[in-house]
């Protein structure tokens, strides 16, 4: 398969993830909105309430998160700039966009980018995170320190 057809086909991947993702999202603030108009209930009610309030509103985030991502990569299609790195004008392998679609540098340059841009955990795109360049280390349980007190 070339690659301009498995660009092709990962359109199809990204706008069937675009519409399950609205969808999703849809569902999920329709949710809050109906958990916010119930307030009956005890203390422990309220109490779960707020909680899958918390858990919901996360994964919105997420998922909306995702979802921008997803319309950027599909913005680039339009534009022929996807799957070519933004930092260094490479094509971006195969292999990358199979694994992680909306990905816009290549592992070279997203590793530069962590390294350079990266000031504090907010600025870490966690959904472009690759192993670190010294390869797997093995680690045992003895190796984590653990505060149990």
């Amino acid at each position: 398969m070339s690659r301009k057809e498995a660009i092709l086909n990962m359109r199809e991947v990204l706008v069937t993830r675009r519409d399950a993702l609205r969808k999703a999202l849809a569902g999920d603030l329709s949710m809050l909105k109906e958990l916010r108009a119930q307030a009956s209930g005890d203390v422990v009610d309220a109490a779960l309430d707020s909680v899958q309030d918390e858990i919901s509103s996360q994964l919105a985030e997420v998922e909306s998160r995702e979802l921008s991502r997803i319309e950027y990569a599909l913005e680039r299609m339009r534009a022929g700039q996807y799957g070519i790195c933004e930092g260094c004008g490479c094509n971006i392998p195969m292999a990358r966009i199979n694994a992680l679609p909306y990905a816009t540098y290549c592992i070279k340059c997203q590793r530069e980018a962590e390294r350079q841009g990266a000031t504090s955990p907010a600025d870490v795109d966690w959904s472009r995170l690759l192993d670190s360049p010294g390869g797997e280390a093995d680690l045992s349980i003895k190796d984590i320190e653990m505060d149990v007190s």
